[in-house]
């Protein structure tokens, strides 16, 4: 790890930071090949890797089961493997965009399963940048100095809100959950966030039916508007350039290099965002955490889910890079530094 010039955020006298102390996830048993996709809509093995970058993602095919479910069960081995109760958190956000329900929260759902009694909390909407402004969210509340414990969770079954007719889509996503448990400490922690939002673009990228505008009818059923839509050359112009320059923007802000940048954490859309965002910074791929082959795009649940790939490979103080585009539009980036690891 290279040590860096001092940052321009926020400084460690004003307060403690609010450190990644925990890594928990949730993985759907069952796989989606690209072999299993062939046999449903008119694509290839060899077209989807080399475009996205992806072999295989879980699915969550039990009807009963939904993205409360994969939450409790990230949260539950984030409660395990810190050796606390449900009890002693504070506060649970939940970042979503296939909640169980419109209301209540999927964060009262998460609440009431792992029966933290003592905890209050909401969910974020940001699609793909949802873990990102929601660990900025819950950093917040551990700077301010009311909270100890906030659980930030990323979870979505993609495959409740995918049209398996439509190749353009079902290559892309999968079901995943992945959270962290956030605590204050006196050294480590986030540094600095940077996030934009664009609702100019929304159109490009959204699900069009469901809400107040477009409530549920035979109409929106029938013209398939409770599914992802998504213009994908548009939606991938602006992911290129909105995740390399915001990385860019955090760098230039904390007088980071490069070489000072021990790893990148990027949400898992496709291969060639990442590789261009990766070059942007300087950064070899040895820094560049990368799991999308496995999993796809699991939306809220990407960059939690590579920390979680990636723990044993972390050390206490290396600087991190995260970073997600998204629906609405959505983008940002985080630099925190590592609380712990070898």
């Amino acid at each position: 790890m290279s040590a860096p010039s001092p940052p321009v955020g926020r400084p460690s006298s004003s307060g403690p930071r609010a450190a990644i102390t925990t890594v928990g996830h949730f993985l759907p048993e069952e796989r989606l090949t690209n072999a299993d996709l062939e046999k449903m809509v008119d694509t290839s093995d060899e077209w989807i890797r080399t475009r996205t970058g992806i072999t295989e993602r879980r699915i969550l095919r039990d009807e009963t089961k939904a993205t409360s479910d994969m939450a409790a069960g990230a949260a539950q081995e984030v409660l395990e493997k810190r050796g606390i109760d449900a009890d002693d958190l504070d506060a649970i956000i939940v970042a979503t965009v296939t909640p169980d329900m419109l209301f209540p929260a999927t964060a009262c759902l998460v609440q009431d399963k792992i029966g933290a009694s003592n905890a209050w909390g909401f969910d974020l909407s940001a699609a793909c940048s949802g873990f990102l402004f929601a660990l900025t969210t819950g950093s917040q509340l551990i700077e301010s100095g009311r909270y100890e414990k906030v659980l930030v969770i990323g979870a979505d079954k993609m495959s409740s809100i995918v049209d398996y007719t439509d190749r353009t889509t079902c290559i892309l996503f999968g079901d995943a959950a992945a959270g962290v448990l956030l605590e204050p400490h006196d050294e480590y922690g986030l540094i600095d966030a940077v996030q934009h939002v664009d609702g100019g673009h929304g159109d490009l990228l959204c699900m069009k039916g469901g809400g107040s505008l477009n409530p549920p009818t035979h109409a929106t059923v029938d013209a398939k508007m409770h599914y992802i839509y998504q213009d994908g050359r548009p939606v991938f112009r602006h992911a290129v350039t909105a995740m390399a320059d915001v990385c860019e923007e955090v760098m230039e802000r904390n007088n980071l290099t490069g070489d000072d940048v021990d790893y990148l954490v990027p949400h898992q859309a496709n291969l060639r965002i990442i590789d261009a965002t990766a070059k942007r910074m300087g950064l070899t791929s040895e820094k560049v955490m990368i799991n999308i082959d496995r999993y796809g795009n699991t939306t809220a649940a990407t960059i939690p889910l590579c920390l979680y790939d990636w723990e044993d490979e972390l050390s206490e103080g290396d600087n991190v890079v995260l970073t997600a585009f998204g629906g609405g539009f959505t983008w940002g980036a985080s630099y925190l530094t590592w609380a712990y690891g070898e």
